[in-house]
């Protein structure tokens, strides 16, 4: 399952620089499938959508920082746990009961989106 940030966020950009596929963005900021990651020129995500990685897409939050669903991988790959959920200071970096995904789906977008 993917993380996702909770309104109780205080927008402390604490979990920001620790996502390792910058999944992680300030309330308001597009976000691009390239930024952080090896991805260029028309991609397809494990999921089947299409897109350009430096396409722009609207920010899911206006207001706190937010994470993008596609992006994130739990840090599975990286670390032992998501290290936005350790180091918020209010606990606000949830489970998203709406995005359930094995460990060999975070794998394969850890994968994809670091050659």
């Amino acid at each position: 399952m993917a993380i996702m940030i909770t309104d109780e966020c205080i927008n402390c950009g604490a979990c920001e620089p620790e996502c390792p596929n910058n999944a992680i963005y300030e309330g308001g900021a597009e976000w691009r499938f390239s930024d952080g990651t090896s991805l260029v020129g028309e991609v397809t995500t494990p999921e089947g959508k299409t897109a350009d990685a430096d396409e722009s897409f609207e920010p899911v939050s206006m207001d706190v920082y937010y994470i993008v669903t596609d992006k994130c991988t739990e840090c599975v790959g990286f670390h032992d746990e998501p290290q936005c959920a350790a180091v918020c200071p209010v606990d606000c970096c949830v489970d998203d009961p709406d995005y359930r995904e094995s460990q060999e789906t975070l794998l394969a977008k850890k994968d994809f989106m670091h050659l």
